[in-house]
């Protein structure tokens, strides 16, 4: 195998699990399996891929989810795979921390953009390329928000591969001095790979924890708390959005600079 193609389409199958050609035009990311456990639960499909490094489900619409773990490696070697099956958009539903007093536990956000500070998204573009989603996919979310009366908020997150920094303050000064909302380490990779491979793409953020002072961090019981109550909603949300934009076949263009 020569081709990025022929290679990418061969491992799609290795590392979820499931066979590249039963995957449809839409498919839902996640960092977690209880999220494709929801999923396989709600449409009777089985879960692919157990033991091996990703989870992944397919519904018999042909809609699918994947959890391809966490860190912005592993978003840009999902997309990267995913490029050789040429989906029509990727909607991810990521955790986040809240950054702002106006972003609470249980909040949704629709990023905008996403500043490129976890250094893998440099391997494909210089950093003067922003990482941006796809207007036309976060519209479909941004509708059914609308729709279901939830609140939600848009703005800039950072994308960082730090996993503990809470406790550094220096970390934390530079956050407010850049005025992002939110902070993760997958949606700026997410993005910018997604502009490379030519996949359609967006992140729907749910806010997990406020990490700018001490009683906000993410424990084990918080963790349990935020998914008793906020992780229903938010696989519907993606399900129906990513369903209602696959039923309606709105072409998303994808422009190159």
């Amino acid at each position: 195998m020569t081709k990025k193609k022929d290679i990418a389409f061969d491992w799609l199958r290795r590392y979820t699990g499931t066979n590249p050609k039963d995957y449809g035009d839409w498919i839902l990311l996640t960092n977690f399996h209880n999220y494709v456990e929801k999923f396989s639960e709600r449409f009777g499909c089985k879960i692919n891929g157990i033991g091996g490094p990703m989870t992944s489900s397919v519904n018999s619409n042909g809609l699918g989810i994947i959890n391809f773990g966490i860190g912005s490696a592993n978003a840009a070697t999902i997309m990267d795979l995913l490029s050789s099956i040429s989906p029509k958009g990727i909607l991810f539903l990521g955790k986040c921390g809240g950054l702002k007093k106006t972003t609470d536990i249980g909040n949704f956000i629709l990023p905008i953009a996403a500043i490129r500070g976890e250094g893998t998204s440099d391997d494909y573009f210089p950093k003067e390329v922003p990482a941006m989603p796809s207007f036309k996919l976060h519209k479909y979310v941004s509708d059914i928000l609308v729709e279901r009366k939830i609140e939600y908020r848009t703005g800039v997150v950072y994308s960082t591969n730090r996993r503990v920094w809470e406790h550094d303050n220096k970390f934390k000064k530079y956050l407010r001095k850049i005025r992002v909302m939110g902070i993760d380490m997958e949606t700026a990779t997410l993005f910018i790979t997604g502009f490379s491979n030519e996949i359609s793409r967006g992140a729907l953020l749910l806010v997990s924890d406020t990490p700018m002072i001490p009683e906000g961090i993410k424990t084990e019981e918080k963790d349990k708390d935020v998914t008793q109550k906020y992780v229903d909603l938010h696989i519907d949300m993606g399900i129906e959005a990513m369903t209602k934009i696959g039923d309606e076949g709105e072409k998303i263009k994808h422009f190159k600079y």
